[in-house]
């Protein structure tokens, strides 16, 4: 695993010697889910953060990664959703696998509970099955929602799982479509999927790839890309499987109505915290800085006009056009010397790793580090270093007890422990 990690270094130092201009040449779509390589950043700092990166005066954390369900792989993982006894992963080729919470200290067995690999498109490194997220209702109702890309669009869709984490009968893998929009490109497919406190369905949706968003699709209120968007699947609308929300954002117009907040380039996960019901969204950087952003309604978060806090298009001067467009800044973000590419995660809520609670904790695909980020007395945030993993970290995931897991790109998966 250290001689990947040392491999990897090599090859982002030698990548960030490439022009700006070579990458937005660049389709994006040779690295791993979630991963992009791009060039050295300014060191220009993020606004509103506690420079020194500590947590202030409530101390360090002590945490550490246990192997679970040791010995069982996953190939290429992308999501991790928990129910009742089992955990759920999503592999990007198109299955979903169930492992069982109460052998994950001693070894488990991967079982197939839908298969959908007849109709997902998983050849680009962006591209497959990306999300997944159990109905409010899934008890009585058996329903769960996918979030996958054709070889030209990104689908969502409902299908049965029974509740005690079976294969459905009966043509359960038929699913009903519920939305589907075109991607220009094979990357920045985003494919967070979650549902929020109000019971709607949040959808990530990057900005349809390329490099620097060629399309303007982040700041195009009208395009369904670079989006987070929210729809009422509990009710239908004409012609559309769905309703909208009332109170979206353009619900009466002025843009897309499935839209709940724009201007990001690829959420590479998203997540509500359980106690506050704030919705925390790590969005991939281009060349200089990933980000963590605080999700409102309505809000604009920069792309492609800013990346994180710094003028991206034009490369100077924006300050006024994001001010007139309401820009919110991240409340964290940090530069190549950090990492390469920032994997979203959960606001701890569990009880097993004393004085966790209440940060957010997330990682970066490249580097291998976790952080834990947390909002200080004074308003500003501080980010401590957990550790550091020596593996590409592809997605976190919650059971139901609120303790974290994470996968890697080999298809491992591990539990955030105390230490």
């Amino acid at each position: 695993m250290k001689n990947k990690r040392v491999l990897y270094a090599l090859l982002v130092l030698a990548l960030a010697g490439t022009s700006a201009c070579a990458q937005e040449r660049d389709s994006g779509t040779d690295g791993a889910i979630g991963s992009e390589q791009r060039t050295e950043p300014s060191g220009v700092p993020a606004s509103g953060q506690n420079p020194e990166g500590s947590v202030g005066a409530s101390g360090p954390v002590s945490a550490k990664l246990t192997r679970v369900f040791e010995g069982t792989s996953v190939d290429r993982p992308t999501a991790i959703e928990a129910r009742a006894d089992r955990i759920y992963v999503t592999e990007q080729a198109g299955r979903i696998v169930a492992l069982r919470t109460d052998e994950a200290d001693e070894g488990g067995e991967t079982e197939t509970v839908l298969d959908l690999t007849d109709r997902v498109y998983a050849e680009g490194s962006e591209q497959g099955l990306l999300g997944l997220a159990f109905d409010p209702n899934h008890e009585d109702n058996g329903f769960v929602y996918v979030n996958y890309t054709t070889q030209t669009h990104t689908v969502i869709a409902r299908h049965r799982m029974p509740k005690d984490g079976q294969a459905a009968a009966g043509g359960g893998n038929d699913g009903t479509v519920l939305l589907t929009f075109k991607q220009p490109y094979a990357n920045h497919n985003g494919g967070q999927l979650a549902f929020g406190p109000d019971g709607y369905l949040y959808i990530g949706t990057g900005d349809g790839g390329s490099g620097g968003d060629p399309q303007g699709n982040g700041q195009d209120k009208q395009s369904l890309l670079g989006k987070i968007l929210r729809i009422d699947v509990g009710k239908t609308d004409g012609d559309k499987a769905y309703a909208i929300p009332a109170d979206n954002p353009f619900a009466k117009g002025g843009g897309a109505k499935e839209i709940y907040a724009y201007g990001l380039r690829n959420p590479w996960r998203f997540s509500f915290d359980a106690e506050s019901g704030e919705l925390w969204a790590a969005d991939v950087g281009q060349n200089q800085f990933e980000e963590i952003d605080i999700i409102v309604r309505g809000g604009n978060y920069g792309w492609n006009l800013k990346e994180a806090e710094v003028c991206f298009e034009p490369a100077s001067g924006c300050e006024a056009e994001a001010a007139q467009a309401v820009v919110i800044d991240p409340i964290w973000s940090y530069g190549r010397e950090e990492g390469q590419s920032v994997t979203g995660g959960y606001v701890y809520r569990g009880e097993a790793i004393t004085g966790l609670a209440g940060r957010y904790v997330y990682g970066d695909y490249g580097s291998g580090a976790i952080w834990a980020l947390k909002k200080m007395t004074d308003g500003r945030y501080g980010n401590e270093l957990l550790l550091q993993s020596e593996m590409n970290i592809t997605t976190f995931g919650r059971d139901v007890q609120g303790e974290l897991y994470l996968t890697s790109a080999e298809g491992e998966l591990y539990r955030l422990d105390p230490k």
